[in-house]
């Protein structure tokens, strides 16, 4: 779905100008020209970024966006100021603003601003992840959290230990060769020494492993390692 914009400026060949470039963009764009009518707009619709010259009739761009945001702080709010407004510039900030653009302006400055606060409001508005438990028999693992825990009991692991264990989880039961686990989890770098895998499922082996009723690793002469919840 393309993201929209209201544009609320009151200069009809810049309104003009706008609209064709961030059309071409992609962007889905609502035209306002003046202040009034951009909240009349605002309230009517639902937009990602609201591009706001703040020189506006009937309801200046400042106190526009001083309504905005008493109410709404996720949409983002590019200002389109004169060149020498410094005051302008620190009101809009103050109130909420996420960037500013002074006319003249170069198109792609615009646009490159644009993007950015774009992937601001995304940074700020995106769900939490939900959490990801992999497990095995009594063995579960949280890879967002990094925490692993065996029957209820909790794993300490190194970061290069809780990678290896991880790759080990998602490919339950595969058996798995060396060579596999050396790339998927200490890269091309280490390519041929395969002996540091060995030496590291032992470390993990050991915390995992020993002291529970069952093996969930297991060795397979000649080819490699599975991870499995039964021998």
């Amino acid at each position: 779905m393309s993201e929209s914009i209201l544009i609320v400026e009151d200069e009809e060949k810049i309104a003009r100008l706008l609209q064709i470039e961030l059309g071409f963009e992609g962007y889905e764009i609502t035209l306002a020209k003046n202040g009034l009518d951009g909240l009349e707009a605002y309230r009517a619709g639902s937009y990602d970024l609201i591009l706001l010259d703040v020189m506006l009739p009937g309801l200046s761009g400042i106190e526009l966006l001083r309504r905005i945001r008493a109410s709404d702080s996720q949409t983002a709010v590019l200002l389109l100021t004169a060149k020498g407004s410094v005051e302008d510039k620190v009101s809009g900030l103050d109130l909420g603003a996420n960037d500013y653009i002074t006319k003249p302006f170069v198109i792609e400055e615009l646009l490159a601003r644009i993007r950015a606060s774009l992937r601001q409001r995304a940074l700020h508005t995106e769900p939490p992840a939900m959490e990801q438990w992999l497990e095995c028999a009594d063995l579960r693992l949280n890879e967002s959290t990094r925490e692993v825990y065996r029957d209820q009991k909790t794993i300490e692991l190194t970061p290069r230990e809780f990678d290896l264990l991880v790759y080990l989880m998602r490919n339950q039961r595969q058996v798995l060769s060396r060579d596999q686990l050396l790339t998927a989890v200490w890269g091309y770098a280490y390519a041929g020494d395969t002996n540091v895998v060995d030496v590291y499922i032992r470390y993990v082996r050991k915390k995992v492993d020993s002291g529970f009723s069952s093996e969930l690793i297991h060795t397979v002469r000649g080819v490699g390692y599975v991870l499995k919840d039964s021998p």
